[in-house]
């Protein structure tokens, strides 16, 4: 399974929001509940499914759905 499918999984689970259309484009604009505290809970969710930890820096250089994708792809690259 691509990255991209799971995190519409886990997408869906934190926003609560079943078949939601998650693309590489995809910003915190384009879904309903998706704020500053959904965004930290969201990005817990992520660590948490792909078993993998974020620094605050790579955090702030998120600027859509497609930008975590390649960080996450980095990040279990580097796990093995």
């Amino acid at each position: 399974m691509a990255v991209i499918d799971d995190l519409t999984t886990v997408f869906e689970e934190v926003f609560d929001q079943k078949n939601l259309t998650v693309t590489n484009e995809t910003t915190s604009n384009d879904i309903d509940g998706w704020d500053s505290m959904s965004h930290v809970t969201m990005l817990m969710a992520v660590e948490d499914h792909f078993g993998i930890e974020f620094k605050p820096y790579e955090i702030a250089n998120l600027v859509n759905v497609g930008a975590l994708v390649s960080l996450i792809e980095k990040k279990l690259a580097e796990k093995g």
